[in-house]
């Protein structure tokens, strides 16, 4: 291609359509100084362009990359070369992470090399495409691809840049064919010929994108993703306003429902004896739309001393256990501590300090955070309570000289103008149960109906005049543990019944046996497990845990063994729970729909997990598949003709014949047999008995030119003659 306008018309094009995937990367990413990398893109093509000796090119822009490098990163000038004896060996360690899959570690500078030759290498392969291949579409398509993923999944717009882009790709498309055609057709380009070509391109292109441009659009099919990525931005957006958020744990509940995105980025480990619910903090005001705490009362305590934590009543039996908390952020533990219920110590703080660690706990919220910072792990005592029907069924009403009235107001309040309708639902669902806990089981029950669904997406925000509750329970019917879990506080306490809203994570996900610690598992907990559930207050038992949110289960252990049976299997499921049995130890606290539907979150942590733990077997299986597949298929010229002879053995209808033929063709070829170009079946069918020294191909080519022509065999063609197709067959075996 001659260095003419044509020329640096298409160079100008494509310089532009490489700009294009630049402009994003300073809005959606921390990259500064663009311009540099623009301007490096720019003297590559001027390069390219003019046709300078590759050498040459190699220099200047080794040069040029060299001085942004230092410009950025060093204080020296560039000419004084002892910022490049700390560049050569920084370059050096980078390498070697590199080869250690360390990418994290990677330094600014390695990364900022690293881009500078993603761009070289760009700027070659437009220059293959437009020179050698003249050829742009893929290049084309996927700047459109990568610009319009962009606009849809991330705030950058990409309005402007479509158009460009259209605009850009389709001029450089169309001068391309014209230089296609006439170099194929040999046809002499003259100014005359080229103005014909180009002056119906312009016009054709600006057409189109004016109409595009001037056309009514049609609204989306589906709701715009960009809120929840702004939602996972801003911390999942619980910013107490509602709408789109992303599941984890979030201090501010004044304002729920809307959907939630998830988030499988772990927050902390457990390793202990089973699965437990983990406590973060409760709530007790209900306001309509959502929870607040009534004050804050800070206490603080030592490690090692009785946490000061409301406490499970002598009367209840525990069993003693003990569970090892790891947060993978230690950031964490200074926004909260997780503990589980029946909590009694925490203790084996690190990292280790001269002195015991202070811990700071909110007596209404419950709520422990730690005064120091930085806690990586701590081990937490606790009893899990082991309840007996009998005692649980004790409570039937309000006892002054059992409870505080104060107390018993706090967690039964409810505010102005609640609607009446959930009351008397609560009323209808409990009738003919005299004990506060059978109607909180009836209740807790009444959410495994069908009519109510567990969804995370199509999840109503409550407007200024709705019920957070009353819309959940009448109009809706659809929601996640939220609206499971205030639905049922909020219902028990219209009949009188405290309750309070717990916030936590549930028991994560099983990943392997401790090894220092004998029957021990490790549990992952992660931001996906983030929960929330109900305690009912029962005078003699204390704060009784219950879960009503369709799909969880977490057994509570209550003997039975008084004489009074259950009339439902499932218990009630909250904090911790039994010792799991080896069955116990593998399922998980997410979410299990009683229809069984397919859960793909699921299924995708669990393959994510199993590559984790068994990479290298997978690899070596693998590795051992892709050998035995080339092997073979590098000797299918040994087997391959009995698989056919075996299968065509047993086919009994003449039609047969016809396929069987064109295999036969097919396996003469692969032998070294080839079939010219434009030769007959015949001449060809000569050729192979010449070769062989037979008469058995002309025989089946004339059968097979018989059944083209007219479609039918004699009856018994394909037996009469299958011996003479596998004598050839086997003259095939390499």
């Amino acid at each position: 291609m001659k260095r003419d306008l044509p020329a640096l018309l298409l160079y100008t094009f494509g310089f532009l359509l490489l700009w294009e995937w630049l402009r994003p990367v300073g809005q959606l990413t921390e990259t500064g100084n663009i311009e540099t990398f623009i301007v490096f893109m720019l003297i590559s093509f001027a390069l390219s362009f003019l046709q300078m000796k590759w050498v040459w090119q190699g220099i200047v822009k080794v040069v040029f990359i060299l001085f942004s490098i230092n410009r950025f990163y060093y204080d020296g000038g560039f000419l004084q070369f002892n910022w490049l004896k700390l560049f050569v060996k920084d370059l050096v360690n980078n390498i070697s992470l590199l080869f250690a899959r360390q990418w994290n570690d990677l330094s600014n500078e390695f990364r900022t090399l690293l881009f500078f030759i993603l761009l070289w290498l760009m700027v070659y392969l437009i220059h293959y495409w437009l020179l050698n291949r003249q050829r742009i579409f893929i290049f084309f398509f996927m700047t459109l691809v990568y610009i319009t993923v962009l606009d849809t999944f991330t705030l950058y717009n990409a309005n402007a840049a479509i158009v460009r882009t259209v605009v850009i790709g389709f001029a450089v498309m169309g001068m391309l064919t014209y230089y296609r055609i006439t170099r194929k057709e040999k046809v002499n380009s003259t100014p005359t010929f080229l103005r014909k070509w180009m002056v119906p391109l312009v016009g054709m292109i600006a057409v189109s994108v004016l109409i595009g441009i001037a056309s009514p659009k049609a609204a989306p099919i589906w709701p715009d993703p960009i809120p929840y990525f702004t939602a996972a931005k801003d911390n999942g957006g619980k910013d107490g306003k509602g709408g789109i958020s992303r599941i984890g744990y979030g201090s501010n509940d004044e304002r729920l429902g809307g959907p939630f995105i998830g988030d499988n980025n772990p927050v902390f480990t457990v390793k202990a004896n089973g699965k437990n619910y983990w406590k973060v903090e409760t709530k007790d005001v209900y306001t309509g739309k959502g929870w607040i705490p009534s004050g804050s009362t800070p206490i603080t305590f030592m490690e090692g001393y009785l946490t000061p934590v409301y406490g499970i009543p002598n009367k209840v039996k525990t069993i003693n256990e003990s569970a090892t908390v790891s947060f993978n952020n230690i950031s964490i533990s200074n926004t909260f501590l997780v503990y589980p219920a029946g909590i009694q110590k925490i203790l084996q703080v690190e990292p280790q300090a001269p002195q015991p660690y202070t811990f700071q706990f909110d007596s209404t919220k419950e709520k422990i955070t730690a005064v120091s910072n930085g806690i990586t792990n701590y081990r937490v005592e606790f009893g899990t309570p082991k309840y007996k029907a009998l005692d649980l069924r004790e409570t039937t009403g309000f006892d002054p000289s059992s409870m505080n009235t104060e107390f018993y107001q706090q967690y039964t309040q409810l505010p102005d103008g609640l609607p009446p309708r959930i009351k008397e639902l609560t009323e209808e669902i409990t009738a003919g149960k005299d004990n506060w806990f059978d109607k909180a089981r009836e209740v807790e029950r009444y959410f495994g109906n069908t009519e109510y669904t567990y969804d995370q997406k199509k999840v109503a925000l409550p407007g200024e005049q709705d019920d957070y509750v009353d819309q959940f329970l009448f109009d809706t019917k659809q929601g996640y543990c939220d609206n499971f879990s205030t639905s049922m506080a909020v219902m028990l306490r219209t009949i009188g019944i405290p309750t309070r809203w717990i916030k936590g994570f549930t028991g994560g996900d099983f990943m392997e046996y401790s090894g220092d610690e004998q029957g021990k598992g490790i549990y992952q907990i992660t931001n996906n497990n983030a929960h929330s559930w109900v305690e009912v207050f029962l005078p003699n038992q204390g704060w009784v845990p219950f879960e009503p949110t369709k799909g969880f289960t977490n057994e509570l252990n209550i003997d039975y063994t008084t004489g009074q049976t259950s009339s439902n299997n499932q218990t009630p499921p909250p904090a911790p729970v039994k010792k799991p049995q080896q069955k116990d130890l593998e399922e998980t606290s997410k979410p299990k729909n009683e229809e069984k539907s397919f859960d793909f979150n699921k299924l995708w942590n669990n393959s994510q997990l199993f590559l984790k733990n068994n990479w290298k077997l997978i690899m070596l299986v693998i590795v051992l598949l892709a050998g035995m597949a080339g092997f073979f298929y590098r000797t299918r010229g040994k087997w391959y003709p009995f698989v056919l002879m075996v299968w065509y053995r047993f086919r009994k209808k003449d039609e047969s014949f016809g396929t069987a033929y064109l295999v036969l063709l097919d396996q003469l070829d692969r032998f070294g047999i080839k079939r010219k170009d434009n030769q007959t079946l015949r001449s060809y069918a000569s050729y192979i008995d010449s070769f062989y020294s037979t008469r058995e191909m002309t025989r089946l080519t004339h059968l097979y030119e018989q059944y083209i022509y007219h479609q039918h065999l004699p009856k018994g063609t394909w037996k009469e003659n299958y011996k003479m197709w596998e004598n050839l067959i086997k003259k095939t075996i390499a």
